[in-house]
């Protein structure tokens, strides 16, 4: 049982939050209540679930040595020796060929399979190397993001805006720097900074400003995304902007959270726990499909009460 334990542990199945960019196409497309293409997204973002968790398995394989150093990740099953490599590899062959199978029955583009092997090979390169290289790591990081929302765009068959891909640019961009920062500080305090080599290539102050721009940009980039001509023309509305209060409220309070409790460094988790972020997230996509599916949420309603 503590075997199984240790598996699930390395899938890491709470960073499957990260895939839900796999449906910003179908919201954003306006088809999130169309039952077809919300099954077609959905298979997607299982597919990229397996797809990741094989991603992470590689990279704590390809960490182990330096995982064993770092006073948080020492205790991964691999960098613990409770799983061997083997096994690790093992399964992340496992969890790869079984995103890929499920595509290939259900009958998914072929786009959408290619862009799963990229990322997971974008991913290898980044475990095994691209990860020490500085700024070339945020990129990296960028593009999975990047990749996941072009699967949701390849899934369902519809084009995604130029505006959603620089926007999920920056917003990984700045993720990616609040992790290293939040690690830079955790490491700083040891005595051995040998757990990540490319935080020698980066300084307090270069962060904090790398960290300021992308914040600044992902604000800046939805809110022209929002306004932009084809969007106003493809929802009828320019009711949008409002939404950009959610937006940059969760930038500023990411960034509280980052230089005050130092958070940053796993994502995942402050999604997930930190109570003023989960509301203002439910609020944000609360008021996105209020604003989109406005007319199709009046005849839901009409119909319900006529049904009544």
């Amino acid at each position: 049982m503590r075997k199984v334990r240790d598996y699930f542990g390395l899938m890491r199945p709470y960073q499957w939050v990260k895939n839900a960019f796999v449906f910003v196409p179908l919201i954003f497309s306006k088809n999130l209540l169309v039952p077809g293409l919300f099954y077609k997204s959905l298979l997607a973002f299982v597919a990229f679930c397996f797809a990741a968790s094989a991603v992470y398995v590689i990279n704590d394989v390809a960490d182990r040595e330096f995982d064993r150093l770092h006073p948080i990740k020492r205790d991964r099953p691999i960098a613990a020796g409770t799983v061997g490599i083997g096994e690790g590899w093992s399964l992340s062959v496992l969890l790869l060929a079984l995103s890929l199978l499920l595509l290939f029955i259900e009958g998914s583009p072929l786009n959408l399979s290619l862009v799963v092997v990229g990322y997971v090979a974008i991913n290898i390169f980044y475990s095994f190397g691209l990860k020490r290289i500085v700024l070339i790591d945020l990129f990296v990081i960028a593009t999975g993001f990047i990749l996941r929302i072009l699967a949701g765009g390849y899934a369902i068959d519809v084009n995604v805006s130029s505006w959603l891909i620089m926007t999920t640019l920056f917003l990984s961009i700045f993720l990616g720097v609040a992790k290293r920062r939040s690690e830079f500080v955790l490491i700083s305090k040891d005595t051995d900074e040998t757990t990540r080599k490319v935080l020698s290539d980066y300084d307090l102050g270069l962060i904090d400003q790398i960290l300021s721009i992308s914040a600044a940009s992902v604000i800046i980039a939805y809110a022209l995304y929002t306004v932009s001509e084809r969007t106003v023309h493809a929802f009828h509305t320019e009711a949008l902007i409002f939404t950009t209060i959610f937006v940059t409220y969760g930038v500023f309070r990411y960034l509280y959270l980052v230089h005050k409790t130092g958070l940053g460094e796993n994502p995942t988790k402050v999604l997930l726990t930190d109570r003023p972020m989960i509301l203002n997230t439910v609020f944000y996509v609360v008021s996105v499909i209020a604003i989109l599916y406005k007319s199709e949420l009046i005849t839901l309603v009409k119909g319900y009460v006529t049904l009544s």
